[in-house]
C-alpha cells in the first residue's frame, strides 16, 4: 500500500502557501476552520490539528487532511491516537500534553495558529504562539480574560498579530479605522456597542431558572456551540468575557463597552466615532465569516456562508441586558473594573461552577453565586504577572470546588 504523502511533502507545490496550526480543531471553531481551509487549498496548509481527548474525531480528521503533525493534550488519548495512525498508514507525527501544543504552535512552517481551545487550557500555547510572530486567531476568550496585557505586550514586542475570530469582535475590527493595531486606543472611537443574543433564557422570568437543566441550557437559539461556551452564553457570562477580552483588544474602558441584545444576530457589533457616526458589520449568524476574514486579512477570500438578504430580515431588535436575571454579567463589569488577577479569579470560579451545572451537582442559579463567593473571598493581586495570574488561577479553582462541594453538602442536609 503506497503511504499518503503528507501536506508538507512537496516544497515546491506549496511556495507561497500559508501553514495553518489550529489549536482545538475537533470543536466548533475548529471544525468551522477547516470548512474554509478546504476552500483555499492553493492558499493554505494544514501544519497541525490538536484535541484534548476526543480520539476518533481528531483520528479521522487526520486521515482527511493529513497535517504532518498532530497533538492531544491527555497524554492517554496520545497513546490511542498513536496506534490509531500507526495502523492506518498515514504520515502523522502524534504529540501529547501542553509541551506538544506549544511545539506545533511555534513550529517554523506553521504561520497562523487558530487559538481554539475551550478554557484556561489555551493559554500557555497560544502565548507562545505569540512570543514566536505568528498570526494568532484568537477565538478562545481566556487568554486575554486571564491575562491581556501581557498577551498585548507581548505581541508589541514581537511583531505578532492578533486577530479575533467571535463574531463580535471580528465585527469590531472590522469597524475600526484605517491603520488600526490590535491593543491600540483608538482616539477618535468613543464607544462600542457589544451584541449578544440573549442565549435560550432571554424571556425566561427569573423564577423559572432556577429549574432549567443543561439541555435547555445548550440549546442557544443562533450558534452552535460547545456545552461549556453554550451555557455561558445562557448565563451572559459569555457576553461578559467578551467585555474583558474587548477592553484589551481595542484599548477601551469597561464604561465605552455598551452590551446590547439582539436577538436575530445578525449586527454583530458596532463602533460609535466621535463625530455621532456608528459602523456595523452584519452577516448571517454564521462562524465561517469571521474565520475567513481572519484567515485572509486585510484581503477577504469566500467563506461559505450563505448571503445576508435584507429583504427577508423583517425586523432588527436591540434591548437593555438585565442584570438581575443575569448576574454574571454584572460580575464581569466589576471584574473588569477592578483589573489586576480579578478577571483571571472570575473566568477560573466561572469554568468550575459552568463544570458542576453540567455534571448536574448545582443548578444554573448556583453559577454567578459560586462565581461571586470566590470573588469576595479570594483577594486579588495588582501584580498580574503571569505567575501571578496562573497562581490566583489555581486558587481560585480550589475555593469554587469546596464551595461547590459544601454548598451540596448542607443541601444534602436541607439546608440551603
Amino acid at each position: 500500500m503506497t503511504t499518503p504523502k503528507n501536506n508538507f511533502t512537496d516544497e515546491r507545490a506549496n511556495h507561497g502557501v500559508r501553514g495553518v496550526t489550529i489549536l482545538g480543531s475537533t470543536g466548533s471553531i475548529g471544525i468551522n476552520t477547516l470548512d474554509v481551509l478546504a476552500r483555499h487549498p492553493d492558499r493554505y496548509r494544514i501544519m497541525a490539528l490538536t484535541a484534548n481527548t476526543q480520539v476518533e474525531r481528531l483520528f479521522e480528521q487526520c486521515q482527511k487532511y493529513l497535517p504532518p503533525k498532530a497533538v492531544m493534550l491527555d497524554p492517554h488519548s496520545a497513546i490511542r491516537l498513536k496506534e490509531k495512525v500507526r495502523k492506518s498508514g498515514i504520515a502523522v507525527e502524534v504529540l501529547s500534553g501542553i509541551e506538544g501544543l506549544n511545539t506545533v504552535a511555534t513550529h517554523l512552517r506553521t504561520h497562523i495558529v487558530v487559538a481554539a481551545i475551550v478554557g484556561a487550557a489555551g493559554l500557555m500555547p497560544t502565548l507562545a504562539a505569540v512570543r514566536a510572530k505568528k498570526r494568532v486567531l484568537l477565538a478562545n476568550k481566556e487568554p486575554l480574560v486571564m491575562s491581556g496585557h501581557i498577551f498585548i505586550n507581548e505581541a508589541r514586542a514581537s511583531g505578532a498579530e492578533l486577530i479575533p475570530v467571535d463574531s463580535e469582535h471580528n465585527a469590531i475590527f472590522q469597524c475600526m479605522p484605517i491603520g488600526y493595531t490590535t491593543g491600540a486606543a483608538p482616539a477618535t472611537v468613543k464607544r462600542i456597542f457589544l451584541t449578544c443574543s440573549g442565549g435560550p433564557f432571554r424571556t425566561f422570568p427569573a423564577e423559572a431558572l432556577v429549574s432549567v437543566t443543561p439541555e435547555q441550557a445548550c440549546a442557544h437559539p443562533k450558534w452552535v456551540m460547545g456545552p461549556k461556551i453554550s451555557v455561558d452564553s445562557a448565563t451572559l457570562m459569555n457576553k461578559g468575557l467578551e467585555l474583558i477580552e474587548a477592553c484589551w483588544l481595542f484599548g477601551v474602558t469597561p464604561d465605552q463597552v455598551e452590551i446590547v441584545i439582539h436577538p436575530q444576530s445578525v449586527v454583530h457589533s458596532m463602533v460609535e466615532y466621535v463625530d455621532g457616526s456608528v459602523l456595523a458589520q452584519l452577516s448571517n449568524p454564521d462562524m465561517r465569516t469571521p474565520i475567513a476574514h481572519a484567515l485572509a486579512w486585510p484581503e477577504r477570500i469566500e467563506s461559505g456562508v450563505k448571503s445576508l438578504d435584507p429583504f427577508e430580515l423583517a425586523r432588527l431588535d436591540f434591548e437593555r441586558p438585565d442584570l438581575n436575571r443575569f448576574p454574571c454579567l454584572r460580575l464581569a463589569y466589576e471584574a473588569a473594573r477592578a483589573g489586576g488577577t480579578t478577571p483571571a479569579i472570575l473566568n477560573a470560579a466561572n469554568e468550575v461552577a459552568v463544570q458542576a451545572f453540567l455534571d448536574r451537582r448545582i443548578g444554573f442559579t448556583d453559577i454567578p453565586r459560586v462565581i461571586e463567593y470566590t470573588l469576595k473571598n479570594l483577594p486579588a493581586n495588582r501584580d498580574n504577572q503571569l505567575g501571578t495570574v496562573l497562581s490566583d488561577d489555581v486558587h481560585a479553582r480550589e475555593m469554587a470546588g469546596r464551595y461547590v462541594t459544601e454548598r451540596l453538602s448542607h443541601m444534602s442536609q436541607g439546608v440551603t
